[in-house]
């Protein structure tokens, strides 16, 4: 089993950054891609950006070029860094885990809420 916990999300004015964290614990080393995905109320869960174990990253067009995903050395910790922010960016950001390359995310945290204001 792998346990995530998201940090990081808050309130912003249009234009500025956050940066959101991504905890993985338990069995972490079957780890083989992390994703954040978001959702606003009446909404489908959308994807924002993946990051492979090896490092190949991807992101969803609406947000290429203003948010960047990293993970640390020890693959433990995922990061969304979000620069010029803007109100269509609000939501309640997920962080995700699996460990294949097929099939759906596996593993989900509980979310944390991002409001940016015009």
């Amino acid at each position: 089993q792998v346990q995530l916990v998201e940090s990081g999300g808050g309130l912003v004015q249009a234009g500025g950054s956050l940066r959101l964290s991504c905890a993985a614990s338990g069995r972490t080393s079957s780890i083989l891609r992390m994703g954040w995905f978001r959702q606003t109320p009446g909404k489908e869960r959308e994807f924002v950006a993946a990051h492979w174990t090896g490092g190949i990253t991807q992101y969803a067009q609406s947000v290429t070029g203003r948010f960047t995903v990293s993970r640390d050395n020890a693959k433990t910790t995922m990061y969304l860094q979000m620069n010029s922010l803007e109100p269509e960016d609000t939501a309640v950001y997920y962080c995700a885990a699996k460990r294949y390359a097929g099939g759906e995310y596996e593993y989900w945290g509980q979310g944390t809420q991002v409001t940016v204001s015009s």
